[in-house]
């Protein structure tokens, strides 16, 4: 399982579980949404629903413990998330790993009440007296729908068993998937600078902003919301990408999706929006069929609000004029454990194409005199490398182009790191860089004097894609913007006495606003919002002397 994914799976997790506990159990009234909380457990987690599932007694904390053997809890250490297990990795003993890994799924499990610690009483068989033993119970409203999801009996709130036939025309997967990709794209376009044929809604543009994805710069705070921002805002459609955006832009598809609906819950919320209502939407849609429509009818108030909004993000294909909305396959992969779009430039691709995803989508070679060379037909992609690389030529499958020091530091004024652009050249090396990184250490391994210690810790050598000059070099430019800070102020000079000159400039030490001073050359710079206080207090020392 990717990175991303991992970190999309805690990301929404940590969201569920800070809701309060009312929500939860409204939330596992639907049998769809039951379904989805479970996919985003991790594999322990799952294990210990299924087995309260169909179990009818309670069970006690130490019997939970022996349903697992301690030589394969270890294997479900190493194939649970990353996220789960990296703060146990050095950990000494495999028992600390095991049982550090077992309290955070049974914690996970109880943050969003899926069980309970309940007390009992019970006779010991060996003295005859009562023992206080804790037990686990599985939430019975979690129980009961979840078993309907699982065999199908029952199954509210599942729009899938009210679908009628009728006359409308039936929307093709490849015009969805057209459809969800132009739209999706079209916002990563925006985000990255490129010409866009039609700007992102006001509810995208503002969902943006907030996520962090991108800035407008100085402005007071205001909270603009999807579908009921009215007016055209020129500030929002003028905004740039920030270091958090492009970090963004490295994801796949569906953990992009995820991060804006995450956004778009915490607005809702400003809004007094039911969160219980657009939760199970977010969940329904991913249990959904692709290329099936469903009536709006089924939908509540609430969420035929965001239907409307989902449309924006490419998510929903709604024609108004039939009453009928078709979900796309950016909406049903939302809660499965595999996504069939990696990225969106990669997707649009396969899409265009017509053939199969290919395993390998490494598409940059990169040279030691910094030359880049870039296999690739997908403008998405050509507008992320022109934020840090001097394009040069364009052909019909390759761009070439190389990385200046003027690039790299013209990506770095708009918040882009050093280890972003460094990391996004790794993710796409094509595969032959890939293959001659991998010789290279095997080389050094081999002609290593101590050879056979370090293949013990070859899992800690890091493969070296890129080649060492330009990553170092490309570190040393974002040195360069670092060493020197620029704040924007007034410079105060030319006094008549030293007496004027300590007098202003202790004043302005003492209410914070001094940036800089020279006492021998009767200098100092204060901030933009210090030079009132300062000339009010000068004004107050000229009256006094008078």
């Amino acid at each position: 399982m990717s990175d991303s994914s991992n970190l999309l799976k805690t990301t929404v997790n940590d969201y569920l579980e800070n809701l309060p506990e009312s929500v939860h159990n409204k939330l596992f009234q639907s049998s769809i949404t039951c379904l989805a909380i479970f996919r985003l457990l991790p594999s322990l987690a799952k294990f210990y629903v299924m087995s309260l599932l169909f179990n009818e007694h309670s069970v006690s904390y130490v019997d939970l413990t022996r349903w697992i053997r301690p030589d394969s809890t270890a294997n479900l250490v190493s194939s649970s998330s990353k996220s789960s297990s990296s703060a146990v990795t050095n950990l000494p003993g495999a028992i600390g790993k095991n049982k550090m890994y077992q309290n955070e799924c049974l914690k996970r499990l109880k943050q969003l009440n899926l069980i309970k610690d309940v007390r009992k009483q019970l006779t010991n068989p060996n003295t005859g007296q009562l023992t206080n033993v804790v037990v686990l119970q599985l939430n019975p409203m979690f129980r009961k729908n979840f078993r309907n999801a699982l065999t199908g009996s029952q199954m509210n709130n599942d729009p899938n068993n009210d679908i009628e036939m009728t006359d409308v025309e039936e929307v093709s997967e490849e015009f969805l998937d057209r459809y969800s990709l132009m739209k999706w794209e079209n916002i990563l376009h925006f985000m990255v600078g490129s010409e866009v044929p039609e700007l992102p809604s006001i509810g995208v543009l503002s969902l943006l902003r907030h996520s962090g994805l991108m800035d407008i710069g100085d402005e007071d705070e205001f909270i603009a919301t999807p579908k009921r921002f009215k007016g055209d805002n020129t500030d929002l459609k003028s905004m740039k990408i920030t270091q958090d955006g492009f970090q963004f832009l490295l994801q796949d598809i569906n953990a992009q999706i995820w991060q804006l609906l995450l956004q778009y819950l915490r607005m809702s919320e400003k809004l007094m929006m039911n969160p219980v209502d657009v939760l199970n939407f977010i969940f329904m849609l991913g249990s959904l069929e692709l290329g099936k429509q469903y009536p709006v009818t089924l939908l509540s108030d609430t969420q035929v609000i965001m239907l409307e909004d989902l449309v924006d993000y490419g998510l929903i294909y709604y024609p108004k004029k039939n009453k009928y909305f078709y979900p796309t396959r950016l909406a049903t992969t939302l809660t499965s454990e595999k996504t069939t779009f990696k990225t969106a430039s990669m997707s649009m691709n396969q899409v265009l194409e017509g053939g199969p995803e290919v395993k390998d989508h490494g598409s940059i070679v990169l040279e030691t005199n910094f030359k880049l060379y870039c296999y690739t037909t997908s403008p998405l992609q050509i507008a992320i490398l022109n934020l840090f690389v001097h394009l040069r030529t364009r052909f019909a499958n390759m761009v070439t182009g190389m990385i200046t020091r003027e690039s790299v530091r013209e990506a770095l004024r708009n918040g882009i790191t050093a280890d972003q652009i460094i990391k996004y050249l790794e993710t796409h090396a094509h595969s032959q860089m890939k293959k001659l990184a991998e010789e290279k250490l095997l080389k050094k391994l081999e002609f290593d004097s101590n050879a056979t210690e370090t293949q013990q810790v070859g899992s800690q050598v890091k493969v070296e894609v890129i080649p060492p000059t330009v990553v170092d070099q490309i570190k040393l430019w974002q040195l360069e913007m670092d060493r020197l800070q620029t704040f924007a102020g007034f410079l105060f000079k030319d006094f008549a006495n030293a007496q004027e000159f300590e007098q202003l400039a202790n004043y302005a030490d003492e209410v914070g606003v001094l940036l800089w001073r020279d006492d021998d050359k009767r200098k100092f710079f204060v901030t933009e919002e210090g030079i009132g206080q300062l000339n009010d207090y000068a004004n107050r020392l000229k009256r006094h002397r008078v």
